[in-house]
Parts: structure tokens; sequence; C-alpha cells
């Protein structure tokens, strides 16, 4: 860190002016895009690097008001600052101004804002490492820094634009995936986040105001196991939406959602026995009786789960076919 630290000082030519650098903000050497869907309204940064758990530095964002994602010399208060700012009625731009108008390490700063509205902004610093830039579109904005190649913002560019079919968690993953493709950070990769919110805020901190909300801190592939979690949080949400209709009583709906699930991840016991479970409960015993003859071979404690859920009311079954469930 101390010969970091010091080929710092030489870049901006006095080492008076690293006094910028602070132990609680850190570096992030990264390639990033925040964005608004159009449709939904929905706001997302995603985000990878090759350093130790970037999203708890460079990826910031709220229902309603916008994102932020704050990189290369990262500024963490840049996140919070910025959308304070956004939540007073700033647009990204008059944001991003007014964060970089007192900041002494603007030139190895790298920002970028999306607000609600669609409007985006963002900076590099001529004292990035190359290769550094960035670039807009209609409603994104991208950046990238200490870079293999210089290809990465163009290529994030088109694959974002490529991509409007999905929703935007998949978009930006598969925006990141091509940054990778070109190259990526020269030092290689560790890490990775996406972070999506509504377009409104419910108002109730407690509801799912973050809609996606996923991040790998340490992984040798992390777009890969990015990928793989937010595979598993649609099949969760797929779980959920079944839960739902089982408190409508809407039975063909709820084991269309669980079936939905269980495709995605056939070999994931949870999600087998809660389908199983809710069977029982809707008369269909039989079925929920093999299902879970399956779980309890691989993993016995889930029977004595079973055994438990009378008590409590989970399962609402008479005796002679609790007899079979648990058999």
């Amino acid at each position: 860190m101390k010969n970091l630290l010091l080929a710092l000082c030489l870049l901006l030519g006095t080492c008076a002016h690293a006094q910028f650098f602070k132990q609680e903000n850190g570096l992030a050497h990264t390639f990033s895009i925040v964005a608004r869907d159009e449709k939904t309204g929905e706001m997302a940064v995603g985000v990878q690097s090759h350093w130790f758990s970037v999203g708890t530095s460079v990826s910031w964002a709220e229902a309603g008001i916008g994102a932020v994602a704050t990189q290369s010399f990262t500024n963490k208060s840049f996140g919070i600052r910025g959308l304070g700012l956004l939540k007073a009625g700033k647009t990204a731009q008059e944001a991003l101004d007014i964060l970089l108008s007192d900041d002494p390490g603007r030139e190895v700063r790298q920002v970028a804002i999306v607000d609600a509205k669609g409007n985006v902004a963002n900076f590099t610093g001529k004292n990035c490492i190359d290769f550094a830039g960035d670039l807009k579109g209609k409603g994104y904005a991208i950046q990238a820094n200490m870079m293999l190649t210089n290809e990465v913002p163009a290529a994030m560019a088109k694959a974002y634009e490529a991509n409007m079919n999905l929703p935007l968690a998949e978009r930006v993953l598969a925006t990141l995936k091509a940054a990778q493709k070109v190259g990526g950070d020269i030092r290689g990769k560790q890490s990775a986040v996406i972070l999506v919110v509504k377009g409104e805020a419910t108002g109730k901190p407690w509801d799912e105001n973050h809609l996606v909300d996923l991040r790998v801190d340490d992984h040798a592939a992390p777009l890969v196991e990015l990928e793989r979690l937010l595979t598993l949080h649609r099949a969760y949400e797929h779980m959920n939406n079944g839960d739902l209709a089982t408190e409508k009583n809407d039975m063909p709906l709820a084991m269309q959602e669980y079936e939905a699930a269980m495709k995605m991840f056939p070999n994931n016991l949870e999600m087998q026995y809660w389908t199983a479970i809710t069977l029982a409960n809707n008369g269909n015993v039989a079925k929920a009786a093999k299902m879970l003859k399956g779980v309890y071979a691989k993993d016995p404690l889930w029977r004595e789960l079973t055994k438990r859920l009378p008590k409590v009311g989970v399962l609402t079954v008479k005796a002679e076919e609790m007899g079979v469930l648990v058999k």
C-alpha cells in the first residue's frame, strides 16, 4: 500500500495532494454501469473488479431516487451524498458537479449517476489508470479504468443496447460479461455486484424496494457466480409467487410457480420439500409422499422437520396421512 500511495503522489506531482486518499475510501479499479429501465422505472448498478468486496464501496442505489457508482480511488461519500442530492431535486449532472466541485482527488475519481427520470452523468479523472474511459447512452452510463484494452466501454454499451428485451438485472449482467470478454480488468477478477431498486419507493423500508441485491465478494469467476445467484434469485421469486398463490387458494398457479422454480434448480431440496408440503395440505398426499421420499433419501433430517409441522399448523393432514408422509 505504501508503494501504491508513493506512486500516486508522483502521479499527481506532489505528496501534498495525496491527502484525499483516506483509508475508509479504498480502491476499486473496475468497470461498471448505472442504468434505468425506461419501461419499469427500475434503476441498477452493476460492477466487477479485481478488488475484494467491491459491492461495499462502489454501488449505491435508492428506490425512487437513483443509482451511483463511485470507483477508481473510491470516495464512498459520493454514494450517500449523491443520492441525497438527487433526493433534494438535483439532476444527475447537477449532483455530479456538486460532488466534484470540492474534491481534491477528483482527477483520480471515476463516478456515474442515473436519476429517477433517466438522466445520466459520468466523469473520469485525467489521472485514472489506463485504459480508462466512459460513455453515456439513453438511460445508462458506463465507466472503466485499469482495463486491459480500450475496447471495454464500447463493448459494454453494445451489449446493453442489444439486450433491451431482458429484465434490467439480466441486461446489466450481460453488459458486465461483455466487458470481461474483451479483456476486463488488467489484473484479473475477484468480486462483482448487481443492485436493482424500484422506480418508485413504497415509503416502507421493510418492503422489497431492493428488487435484486446480489454480491460476490471473493471468487475466481465472480460473474459466473453472480449469474448462478441471479438464477437462484429468480427461482425463489417463483417459490414466493407460489406461496402467494397458495394463500389465495389458487393451486394451479401455485404448482405452476413451484414447478418453474424446481425446473431451474432441480437438486434444491428446499424447493422440493415445501412444494411437497403444499401438495399435502391441498389433498394430494400421494404425490407429496413420493416427493418427500426422495428428499428424505438425500437428507433424513427433513423427515424430522415434517414431524414438527403439524404442531404449528404448517402441515394440516389427518393422522393416517401423516404416517404416509413421514414413512
